[in-house]
Parts: C-alpha cells; structure tokens; sequence
C-alpha cells in the first residue's frame, strides 16, 4: 500500500521540468499542426487522394453509433475540406496558447482531441510511429498542469523506454541480414525515404566508421533504455546518449519531428536542479494533485501497459494473445495510447525511384514532379526538418 501511495505522490523535483516541457510541446503540436494545414486537403478531403468520408461512411455501415467510440474523430461531423482546414488551424491556435500559459488543461485536452482526429483521419498517411508517439505524450502531458506525480514521471519513462528499446529489439527479431551483420548504415543514408545533403556526407564515412555506428545504434537502444530506470547518473547518461544520437539523426536524416519529440522525451531524465542552471529565475507553486488525478492517471497507466505489452509480447514471440485481450489492446490504441514502436527493424540495401505519370490525352505522358522526394539527380536534397511531406514520404514505400 505504501509503495502505490509513493507512486501518487507529487514529483516536487520535476516541477520546472515539466513547465518547460509544456513550453516545448507546444511547439512541436504547432509544428505538427501546421505540416498537416497545408497538405490534408489533398490526402483526405472529399477529392484527396483517400477520402475520409467514404471511410466514415462504410464504417459507420458496419459498426453503427459504436463507431463514433472505436473510431475517435471529431470528423464524424463533417469531413469537409473546411473542416479539415479548421481543424489543423484550432491545433495551430491552441498550441500557441499552451505556449503562452492560458488555459493549459483546456489547451492540452483540445489538442489531443484535434490531433487524434488528424490521426484516424489520415488513415496510412498518419499511421507512423510520431504521430502514436505525440498522441501519448500529448496525453500523458493534461495531468503534468498541476505538477506531476511520481506515477506520471514514471509513465514518461517507460514511453521513452518503449520508443527506444522496442525499436531495437524489432532489429533483431526481423532476422534482417543488414542488422545481424552491422552493415545497415551503409545503405540507410542512401536508401532512406527522405535524405537531404547532409545524408551524402554521412554516406561516404569509411566503412569501419559506418559499422561501429550501427553497433552504437543497437548499443542505444537496447543498452542505454534501461538506464532510464536507474539512479540519476545513469539516466543523466541516458538522456546524454539519446538526445547525442537523435543529433545524429537530425544531421543525416529528414524525419519530421519525431527526434525533437524524443529529446523532448529526454527532459523527464533530467530533474529540476539541472534545468534551473538554464531558467534560474523561474519559481513554480507548489504540486497539488487530487484523488480524481491520481484515479485518471492510475487508469492510464493500466491501459498503456495492457495495450503496449501485449502487442509487444505478439511482436517478439510472434504468437496472438487472447482475443478479449487483443480487442482491449485495440480499443486502447484507437486513441493514441499503448502503441509500440519500431524504427526501420529491416533496412532497404537498394534504392527504388518510382516515378508516376499523369497524361490529359492518353498519348502525351509527363512526369510529376514531387516537392520534396529526390528526383533530379542535379538537385541538392532538401532539409525540411520539420516538416513531413506525407504523400512524399509514402512514395517511398
């Protein structure tokens, strides 16, 4: 009993911690927002490329009134191209005042619930390991308002555990021979799906260099995430090695905004004598958190744990868990929480331009040429961190 009365208690030395991380989320919501604005329309509006409403449509068909709760959206209203633009527009909104400190809980909830419409709305095109992850974070951060709790700290842990060591276990399970033989990074950096200029750098590294980085990389991420769980100089290490890759990452790599969600994730590694160094003026109330908190953010805890750790358990022994427990496991996922993650667990050794054509009259075929995918080989790659081009980066698969 007393060990569940100290995991509800309030986390004093994370205080400042977590102003500073709702500060920091709020830009990366902005910049989600805003790289959904200005492309949603043409993925998934009445004449997208995949419209949501046929898909609303043919599952409200199936499910009835039940799937307004197995499918979340607030696009069960309308899926107009003005409300999908209104949508991405309130999330830019709302981002900006999380930011500013008004309205924080009202701010963080209406962002989720904006969000995890974008998310079912984008159907493949936002079905990737950052948007699950923002949705979490972006959970888990509604009861960092009041200062956090022990419990919650520890919530932010183990996504940050889940992220970085599921991600290294699905390299190995994935018997994937550019893994097993430390070769993979020589042929990331060419056969990613969106490189800029400085992949080609990194592409050239000799090659005893490029095998010790994907020794470091499983070393990051099957090692280090355990540090997470111990005392403080091990997590120091643990966010000084996570975030150092995730630079790493930034330097060679367009990937949107999940490396900055990540070091993002890192200050809950940190504590509130480390970042009082950098805001030593800033003084915060003291943590109140009441008992309906702490039965919300106990019931959060039961549900990641039940949805991640039994998708896991099918993913490494590659046996189904019971149904009951796979249908709770899907209901859970449904928004945005408990999901697993597993960056590139096997490696394209060749890279496949697909390149698509379009004609008026059937006889006079031109190329279309894509904004950010490479295409002319006389063209520099561009650095579009942080944006995530979606239709671009699906070419590529």
């Amino acid at each position: 009993m007393a060990f569940f009365k100290n995991l509800l208690a309030p986390a004093n030395d994370y205080a400042l911690t977590s102003w500073l991380f709702l500060k920091v989320l709020a830009v990366v919501y902005f910049i989600a927002f805003l790289s959904m604005a200005v492309q949603i329309t043409g993925l998934v509006g009445p004449s997208g490329i995949l419209p949501f409403k046929d898909v609303l449509d043919n599952f409200y068909q199936y499910h009835g009134i039940s799937g307004w709760f197995e499918m979340p959206t607030l696009f069960w209203f309308s899926s107009s191209n003005l409300a999908l633009h209104t949508v991405t527009i309130l999330g830019c909104v709302f981002a900006v005042i999380l930011f500013l400190g008004h309205w924080q809980r009202l701010a963080l909830i209406a962002l989720f619930g904006l969000y995890l419409s974008i998310y079912h709305a984008g159907q493949t095109f936002l079905n990737f390991q950052w948007d699950t992850l923002l949705l979490e974070c972006g959970f888990l951060a509604i009861f960092l308002v009041n200062g956090p709790s022990r419990l919650l700290i520890l919530l932010f842990h183990f996504l940050l555990f889940r992220l970085r060591f599921m991600s290294g276990v699905s390299k190995l399970v994935s018997d994937d021979p550019s893994w097993s033989g430390l070769k993979a990074l020589n042929y990331y950096f060419e056969t990613q799906p969106l490189p800029h200029a400085g992949s080609w750098y990194f592409h050239q590294l000799p090659d005893v260099v490029l095998r010790a980085g994907t020794g470091f990389t499983f070393f990051t991420e099957l090692i280090i995430p355990f540090f997470i769980f111990l005392p403080r100089r091990f997590r120091l290490i643990a966010a000084g090695v996570t975030v150092f890759m995730q630079l790493l990452i930034i330097a060679s790599s367009n990937h949107n905004f999940i490396n900055l969600l990540t070091i993002l994730l890192c200050l809950f590694l940190l504590d509130d004598k480390i970042v009082q160094r950098f805001l030593p003026q800033k003084t915060l109330p003291g943590i109140q958190s009441g008992w309906i908190s702490s039965t919300l953010i106990s019931l959060t805890a039961v549900s990641i744990l039940t949805a991640s750790l039994s998708l896991f358990y099918s993913m490494v022994s590659n046996n189904k868990v019971t149904p009951w427990l796979a249908t709770t496991g899907l209901f859970i996922r449904s928004y945005g929480l408990g999901h697993i993650y597993h960056v590139f667990p096997t490696m394209q050794v060749e890279r496949h331009e697909l390149q698509v054509e379009g004609s008026y009259d059937r006889v006079n075929w031109k190329a279309y040429a894509f904004k950010y995918k490479p295409g002319d080989q006389a063209e520099r790659p561009q650095f579009i961190i942080p944006h995530q081009p979606r239709l671009d980066w699906m070419i590529w698969f």
